[in-house]
């Protein structure tokens, strides 16, 4: 009984395309963390810019903090030079004084150069948000349109697997067997044409005569002797 090559292509056609949705369905989610891991990096540099403001304003109040102490000294230094009647202690007094107002003068300029900088990091972590919005919006889409395909294939797949079972009816088992071992094998396609000059359209390996004459007879399964696949004439 000649095999039915027929039946065997009309199964290739869908697995072929099943093969190729499979693969797609396999790259979509692979896809989808790529831009996901986009949107991250986006996130991490808004975190950054927030966490940079924050330690800046940290310091601010630090150097507040500490400008309002030597202030604080200075002001019961004071009294002490205004209670004191030796005038050595008054002295020594004044030079306490006099070192913290230069603290203070020094802290000040500190504080007027960690204010400069929070203007610049506020303007950076604005920057920063902006463009993980812009981002966002655009992994968001991107996303959605990934997972609509992969919805729609995963559809097409599930059409085509019913249409695949709906071939086998009727088919024999033994070929079908054998087509499933090579399709496992080999993947899609294994069954292919020899052409005229003996060369299989799956290796590309050029077959013998008599393998040529066999499949031309039409009356039983030939397989190229290089790759296995089952071979029909052109």
């Amino acid at each position: 009984m000649p095999p039915d090559i027929t039946g065997l292509l009309s199964l290739q056609e869908r697995d072929l395309r099943l093969q190729e949705l499979r693969k797609e369905l396999e790259r979509i989610p692979q896809e989808q963390d790529l831009a996901r891991e986009r949107l991250a990096a986006h996130q991490q540099a808004v975190d950054d810019a927030k966490a940079s403001l924050q330690e800046n304003e940290v310091a601010i109040k630090g150097v507040e903090l500490d400008v309002g102490t030597r202030k604080e000294s200075i002001i019961r230094l004071k009294q002490q030079q205004f209670e004191t009647r030796k005038n050595e202690e008054y002295q020594a007094l004044g030079v306490k004084v006099t070192h913290y107002t230069e603290e203070i003068d020094g802290l000040e300029t500190r504080e007027l150069e960690l204010m400069e900088r929070g203007d610049q990091l506020r303007n950076s972590l604005q920057d920063a948000e902006a463009a993980y919005a812009t981002t966002k919006g655009g992994v968001d889409e991107e996303v959605d349109t990934l997972q609509k395909r992969a919805d729609q294939f995963s559809r097409e797949v599930e059409s085509l697997e019913e249409e695949r079972q709906q071939l086998l009816v009727g088919m024999d088992e033994e070929l079908v067997s054998i087509y499933d071992r090579l399709l496992k094998l080999r993947g899609a396609p294994v069954v292919v044409q020899i052409t005229s000059e003996r060369q299989c359209l799956g290796c590309h390996v050029k077959a013998t005569p008599t393998t040529m004459v066999r499949v031309q007879s039409g009356k039983e399964l030939v397989h190229c002797e290089n790759c296995g696949r089952i071979l029909y004439p052109e």
